[in-house]
């Protein structure tokens, strides 16, 4: 893999598990980055901020800072701005990441509720933004969410991901809450963060290399490899994570690359050749 001039790689569960990190993986992207490959850390982690996931990575050893990090709310921002200029969102997520949803306009989908049918109200939601799940996703909260696209607002979720991994072991994500919503309000979510080809050309963009030039290394065999794949971009399955044998074997594709870790990656680019 001499040609690789850019690395893209994601954190939970390939860099981290629950923040730490796993072995050999502090050690594999400072060889990557010694090297001078460029990188970005793709990530759908929506309950941090770019700025705070760089903080809790450089903490414990990686040398990354935040303008390495792409993340699923940064990428829905730009989404909003494109295709849904001025839309009043009501946004359902784990955690607070409103510094990177800048030019968003966020709403109190409980007050935008009330207003519905009230005179001379302006409080009605254009776009559902769905963020991570977590303990914010109640019945109350997911039925509000499915009350506002039965008035018509759109769907934007920031991935789809069924579950990911923490030290407690696989925990549910998004992607079982979403595919409820879409099939209730007989709708269909816009994805913003990883599988959509968008994601991965921001990435591209950023780094300014093609498709062709870069790695992708990912635990998520669909969201991460194989579609990045489908976008040009050569894929590496590690074998942590989230990663399990019956989904690699179920899989609608091949990866390009496995290996056991991350910290097997620097191996598999050359880059003692490249020295």
């Amino acid at each position: 893999m001499d040609s690789v001039r850019a690395v893209l790689i994601d954190i939970d569960g390939v860099l981290t598990v629950s923040w730490q990190p796993l072995p050999g993986a502090v050690e594999a992207l400072r060889e990557i980055r010694d090297a001078g490959l460029p990188v970005a850390l793709v990530t759908n982690t929506t309950s941090r901020t770019r700025a705070s996931i760089a903080g809790t990575l450089a903490d414990v050893g990686f040398p990354v800072a935040a303008e390495d990090i792409l993340t699923a709310p940064a990428v829905t921002a730009a989404h909003l701005a494109e295709r849904f200029p001025g839309a009043r969102c009501a946004l359902l997520n784990s955690g607070d990441i409103r510094e990177d949803l800048e030019g968003v306009s966020l709403v109190d989908d409980t007050d935008a509720e009330e207003a519905e049918g009230t005179e001379g109200a302006d409080a009605s939601v254009d776009v559902v933004v769905v963020g991570g799940a977590g303990p914010e996703f109640t019945y109350t909260a997911l039925n509000r969410a499915f009350g506002h696209l039965q008035r018509g607002a759109r769907l934007v979720a920031m991935h789809r991901n069924l579950y990911w991994r923490t030290e407690d072991g696989l925990q549910l994500d998004t992607g079982a809450f979403l595919a409820g919503l879409e099939q209730a309000a007989r709708t269909e979510a816009e994805v913003t963060g990883k599988p959509s080809a968008a994601f991965f050309e921001a990435a591209l963009g950023r780094l300014g290399v093609s498709a062709a030039d870069a790695v992708m290394v990912g635990d998520d065999i669909e969201s991460d490899v194989l579609a990045a794949q489908r976008a040009g971009v050569t894929g590496v399955l590690v074998k942590t994570g989230k990663y399990l044998p019956q989904t690699h074997r179920a899989a609608g594709g091949t990866p390009d690359h496995v290996v056991d870790s991350f910290a097997d990656v620097p191996s598999l680019l050359g880059l003692s050749k490249r020295r």
